[in-house]
């Protein structure tokens, strides 16, 4: 019983502290003990071979589920919004791309020598890359982790089923809902696999670790804040030819600022449905487009995924030409668009980025779980640039004045 508790409470236990508790001892056995570091270093193993095992099923079912229960008969009242959530994903994939190459940073990733990759000498090689993996088996895309496979054939699936009866959908949306509870119970053990991960790298690197978290944890601040105080300005400026910035600080003081608390979208529609109340909008608009948000306007999701994925490239002394990172911009954005509802959500399609540039799952794990040491601050802003601009964009096209 008293084992039962404790695993009650650890369950039901700040998620935030939890991770800061598990990075902080990581440091600390780092340092102290090589030996003891790699005992624990098994943690970190088996956390991110859970990630690795789950993330194309997430990928598959998410997107599968969403685009074949998706009500379709309302799309014409929405379509400005649903116009700005694209252009605003993709330009924030875009803007992340330039941040990128204007402030190049590399990772410490241990493992990253072992592997051998053969990095596209073009975006034609590219192109022909994502053309074949677009039409392979989806059997071997699921076993392989070919995530543009993947999307792929949940693309295809989720319109071949889109006209299945109501039955039949309620069984892809059970689904659904439980492929997310296994992954909210794995993100769940994210401060055990934190710590062994931390105290693996810092046994084998030091203060290089530590050095490298901070400079991309400043770069995806830094990128998601000029996001949402310039490029949203300009793009609501557009729409409305009015000043931007007091629906902008309306937004941030309403919304933004209790999603970044709960780390959640989801959680956060109620709020949006509130302020888009207080605003005077037109509810039929926002009753739609506000959940519709929450599942695919997500620029700080593709904020993450390209920076991350950029880092990695930088790492690994890939190069990139002009072509090859516009291709990026738009994977990242449908990636974005794709993202879990859950905390972390947008980490777990890293793999899906990296695979342009024929980087090893094993490597983008890595990256996924330095996501997450991260994460503490990365996917409280991430949440709370996505869930307020849902309300941003809404109210740029659904005023009643």
């Amino acid at each position: 019983m008293a084992q039962n508790g404790l695993l009650q409470k650890y369950l039901n236990g700040n998620l935030v502290l939890q991770i800061l508790i598990g990075i902080v001892l990581g440091v600390v056995v780092g340092f102290l003990s090589k030996d003891l570091a790699n005992v624990v270093s098994i943690l970190g193993v088996l956390f991110v071979g859970a990630l690795k095992a789950i993330a194309p099923i997430l990928v598959f079912i998410l997107v599968s589920t969403a685009i074949a229960t998706k009500e379709m008969g309302v799309q014409t009242k929405i379509k400005p919004i649903i116009i700005l959530y694209l252009v605003g994903t993709f330009l924030a994939a875009l803007v992340a791309v330039s941040a990128s190459f204007l402030f190049p940073i590399e990772l410490v990733l241990p493992d990253a020598q072992e592997s051998v990759l053969t990095p596209p000498d073009s975006v034609i090689s590219v192109l022909k890359g994502v053309l074949f993996n677009m039409v392979d088996n989806p059997i071997n895309a699921l076993q392989t982790g070919n995530f543009i496979g993947i999307l792929v054939w949940a693309i295809a699936l989720g319109f071949a089923m889109h006209y299945s009866s109501e039955d039949t959908k309620n069984v892809f949306f059970d689904i659904s809902l439980g492929v997310t509870k296994i992954v909210k119970f794995i993100i769940k053990l994210a401060p055990l696999g934190i710590f062994g991960l931390v105290a693996n790298t810092f046994a084998k690197t030091g203060f290089d670790a530590l050095f490298s978290y901070g400079k991309i944890l400043a770069l995806l601040v830094g990128t998601m804040l000029f996001i949402a105080f310039v490029v949203n300005p300009i793009i609501v400026f557009i729409k409305t030819q009015k000043n931007p910035f007091p629906l902008i600080f309306t937004c941030i003081k309403d919304s933004a600022i209790t999603a970044f608390f709960t780390r959640s979208s989801a959680a956060n529609i109620p709020v949006n449905m509130n302020l888009c109340k207080k605003l005077n909008l037109d509810e039929n608009t926002y009753s739609v487009s506000i959940p519709l948000g929450a599942s695919t306007n997500m620029a700080g999701a593709a904020v993450t995924i390209t920076i991350l994925t950029l880092a990695t490239v930088h790492t690994l002394g890939i190069t990139v030409d002009l072509g090859t990172a516009l291709l990026l911009s738009i994977i990242s954005a449908l990636a974005a668009c794709g993202a879990s509802g859950v905390a972390g959500g947008s980490l777990l399609l890293i793999p899906l980025a990296c695979s342009l540039f024929g980087i090893s799952n094993d490597i983008a794990l890595q990256v996924v779980a330095i996501g997450f040491v991260i994460g503490v601050v990365q996917d409280s802003l991430e949440t709370a640039l996505n869930s307020s601009t849902d309300v941003l964009f809404t109210a740029s096209c659904a005023s009643k004045a």
